[in-house]
């Protein structure tokens, strides 16, 4: 079967509703949020479930047509963008086939967007921790495929820790229905975690069974001044054990980074009447309706650390409201990033023990590289997660900057984290953005693996190719 008779079988499994081959209707779907990120495809293909998914790979199985999947298309590696085979967008497949309170589950299509899933168990009085900025419109297939991480990462771990189950239609057509709602299933290899952090290329997640938990009753939200990581990582620790380990965020944040809130977000609005040289972000929370009061414990925790020099300043959320302004500030970071203009953009952790000393080395290299550089970041302190920027002296034009110094900031930055024993990717994936970081940084055998196992699963590369391994 040939490309065109390829096209045209997908278009009669799928029916009128389900595909768009219109070149200015298809713009949505083959350019991306990050501009450089523009593909190209014949077809976009919206299937309505699981078994016309599988029939549309069938075919391209048949045709060797290439498949890239979508979700939400929120990414910034490129991971969604398409390289001239079809573009299968899961966005109809957005069913929430069961909710299981007394089992604390979830099961659900792969289309479904995360803010609906928080929406959804919160109405069954249950609570699905997984945020992150674009939960408003990426969908859980996609934070899966990308094993997404978010702010509450430090208490719920990444997206992987939150799926007990899933459902993938493989290369060649075949579905695995992999919907376990099992705590403990000792029977052999974890096929679920092949798939996760894959990003499409061994398999299309097309549903999930989600882990549940009970409703936050007190949340006590912090907005407070530190003199540095170091303090912050102390201010951590004494949290952690204060509360039970019930700290569900640290985010760290410089005053470079507010200055940027404050410049680009309309209606911005300090916390703080001085200015301090760093700020967390903190909340506590706990499951419990009484016996605890988490609002006098972080009162009596900031009360100790500003004794201790741990903490110059704070003001802690009396209402939704006032919480809704501290959670503004991080949210709107990226958005406010993205006015700032060009920069080397890093998405790296290393383990939380050696955050303070990344970020004592970090702006010292990149001042070596480009004196007057402003390097410094901001993100998930709590699980070392760091999205780091280094951005150009006051008037370099930030063209000038990309193409003198971009490789080597970046490959100074990366080498750094690698020598602290980091990652150059903790929550964004590879896509095609990061190629040249795998073969960079990844051990050989672990390249040798994941390239077996590719070849293994998906022999004719029609998988997402040219994402994650080339």
């Amino acid at each position: 079967m040939g490309r065109d008779e390829a096209i045209e079988a997908i278009k009669r499994v799928v029916g009128p509703k389900g595909y768009i081959e219109a070149e200015a209707d298809m713009k949505p779907y083959t350019e991306g949020w990050i501009v450089t990120h523009k593909g190209r495809s014949p077809l976009v293909v919206r299937p309505a479930g699981t078994e016309e998914v599988a029939a549309v790979v069938k075919i391209c199985a048949d045709a060797k047509l290439p498949i890239t999947p979508q979700g939400g298309h929120t990414g910034l590696c490129g991971g969604a963008t398409p390289t001239g085979g079809i573009l299968l967008s899961l966005n109809r497949m957005n069913r929430i086939r069961e909710i299981d309170p007394v089992n604390y589950t979830m099961t659900v299509d792969a289309g479904c967007v995360l803010e609906e899933l928080q929406k959804a168990a919160d109405a069954a009085d249950r609570y699905f921790p997984l945020s992150l900025a674009a939960e408003g419109s990426c969908t859980i297939g996609g934070n899966l495929s990308t094993n997404a991480g978010g702010t509450n990462t430090l208490r719920y771990g990444n997206a992987r820790d939150l799926c007990f189950g899933i459902e993938v239609v493989l290369p060649d057509g075949t579905v695995w229905d992999g919907l376990k709602r099992l705590r403990k299933d000792n029977t052999g290899y974890d096929l679920r975690g092949m798939f996760m952090g894959a990003e499409g290329t061994l398999g299309i997640i097309t549903g999930a069974v989600l882990k549940l938990y009970p409703k936050p009753r007190q949340i006590a939200a912090t907005w407070l001044a530190v003199p540095g990581a170091a303090a912050a990582l102390e201010l951590l620790s004494r949290a952690r054990a204060a509360s039970g380990d019930s700290v569900e965020t640290f985010e760290f944040i410089p005053r470079e980074a507010v200055e940027m809130y404050l410049r680009h977000i309309p209606q911005a609005a300090d916390p703080l009447a001085t200015k301090y040289p760093f700020y967390v972000l903190m909340e506590i929370a706990t499951f419990a309706a009484e016996g605890v009061d988490v609002t006098a414990l972080t009162e009596a925790l900031l009360e100790k650390a500003a004794e201790d020099g741990l903490v110059t300043d704070a003001t802690i959320a009396q209402s939704e409201a006032q919480r809704d302004k501290l959670w503004h500030i991080r949210e709107s970071l990226p958005e406010a990033s993205r006015r700032e203009g060009r920069a080397v953009h890093l998405d790296m952790a290393v383990p939380i023990a050696k955050l303070p000393d990344f970020y004592a080395r970090a702006p010292q290299i990149a001042e070596k590289i480009c004196p007057g550089a402003r390097a410094w970041g901001f993100g998930h302190f709590g699980d070392g997660n760091l999205h780091y920027a280094v951005r150009p002296p006051a008037g370099m034009a930030h063209p000038d900057f990309m193409e003198k110094h971009g490789k080597p900031m970046e490959y100074a930055m990366l080498d750094l984290v690698a020598e602290l024993k980091g990652s150059f990717s903790a929550e964004h994936g590879i896509g095609f953005e990061k190629l040249a970081d795998m073969t960079r940084y990844k051990a050989p055998v672990e390249l040798r693996l994941m390239k077996s196992l590719k070849a293994s699963l998906d022999p004719d590369g029609i998988m997402n190719p040219g994402k994650v391994l080339g």
